[in-house]
């Protein structure tokens, strides 16, 4: 197919002596309509713009010069580049494409009102005048479109690389890796360090429902987070500035998804609250729906059963005097002082406690008494009692 002659070459001519008006009349146009550039287009960077357009509307005149058998689709390779690149540049700056394809359409109606004017008085005939119309909204489409494919592709790249570092910045803190590692990793993830972090761990399935209620600085650690067991489908979320006041707000967006939570650390200490919600799920603590496990609430039994095995010798040593009677009666004598020993001897709520009989509380505590003696009244030997007797089982 030949070579078809769309504008005269007095007409392209005309056209391409007012493409700097034109571009500059457009970029002020923009700037007035578009208000997100109300400021944009000053100094270096509106020279910048203007170049762009102007390259734009060459890029037009190549396309409406001649065309070879092609429509107005024929692609304009540095125009559509330069179109591809201004939507990269726009997602890297944080914004949405609504600006960049207001300015479009205002680019395109100012530009077609000044050029469509010199190619009249250049001598372009009415004819050509309505293809001249159907050749610039083709190509603002084909530069809105490069635009929109810059934006996707630059938020995609960006969100991949931000999740990956991010992911790794997640596993250094497990990791309690030095303060220099955390501090270059957290830049490199684009992360601004929060005064504290709080580790949680809960089901994977639940985790994304909880992600959407928490601070948006909050990571998520899923690539075999040290100690947990990859079988229990456990994720962990480090949780930003949860502390003080604000851990109650943390206790209820984990309300229902049965959460350990850990205390609040420094952010590079983090570390810390992790293992401390990994020792609770160690010993056996299970979150009681709806309630998330508060590890804050659990501290007494983690301090008393930090050494399983002392503990065991320590209650068979002070509990040594049972030996002497019945599994059934060391037991209720086992609870009688236990409560005894929490309730300071107070025997009124140590009866409601044991759901017994006050006299039955004086019966048991006399029983005990013959079997220790004037130890129940030595404080080493309360105090080593109140130990082997005050943590859970469970």
């Amino acid at each position: 197919m030949g070579v078809e002659v769309i504008f005269p070459p007095t007409v392209v001519a005309a056209m391409r002596a007012q493409l700097p008006a034109v571009a500059e009349q457009t970029v002020a146009s923009i700037v007035v309509e578009v208000t997100d550039y109300a400021g944009a287009f000053s100094g270096e960077m509106g020279r910048a713009i203007t170049n762009a357009v102007q390259l734009a509307l060459g890029g037009f005149l190549e396309l409406a010069t001649t065309t070879d058998g092609a429509d107005a689709s024929r692609p304009i390779g540095p125009a559509l580049e330069g179109a591809y690149a201004l939507g990269r540049g726009e997602a890297r700056s944080g914004r949405s494409m609504d600006a960049l394809l207001a300015a479009y359409r205002v680019g395109a109606r100012v530009s077609w009102r000044h050029m469509s004017d010199t190619a009249v008085a250049a001598g372009l005939s009415v004819a050509s005048l309505a293809r001249f119309a159907e050749l610039v909204f083709a190509y603002i489409d084909q530069l809105s479109a490069a635009s929109v494919a810059g934006h996707t592709d630059e938020l995609e790249t960006t969100g991949r690389v931000r999740r990956h570092h991010r992911e790794r910045l997640g596993a250094l803190l497990l990791a309690a890796r030095p303060l220099h590692d955390l501090t270059a990793a957290a830049e490199r993830a684009g992360w601004p360090p929060p005064r504290t972090l709080t580790a949680v761990l809960l089901p994977q399935a639940r985790a994304r429902g909880a992600l959407a209620l928490l601070d948006a600085r909050t990571l998520q650690v899923d690539d075999d987070p040290p100690g947990l067991d990859p079988a229990t489908g456990l994720t962990v979320l480090l949780v930003p500035d949860a502390g003080g006041g604000a851990r109650p707000g943390l206790l209820r967006a984990l309300d229902g998804r049965a959460a350990v939570v850990g205390p609040p650390r420094p952010w590079s200490a983090v570390a810390v609250s992790y293992a401390r919600a990994l020792r609770v799920l160690e010993l056996g603590f299970t979150a009681e729906e709806p309630a998330p496990l508060d590890t804050e609430q659990r501290l007494p039994d983690l301090v008393l059963r930090a050494d399983e095995e002392a503990l065991a010798d320590l209650r068979a040593a002070v509990l040594a005097p049972l030996d002497e009677v019945s599994p059934a009666v060391r037991e209720k004598l086992t609870a009688t002082l236990r409560s005894w020993l929490l309730h300071h001897g107070r025997r009124e709520q140590v009866a409601a406690e044991l759901f017994v009989h006050p006299q039955t509380v004086r019966y048991r505590m006399g029983q005990l008494r013959d079997l220790y003696g004037e130890r129940l009244d030595d404080p080493q030997t309360v105090l080593a009692l109140t130990v082997a007797l005050g943590a859970r089982t469970g």
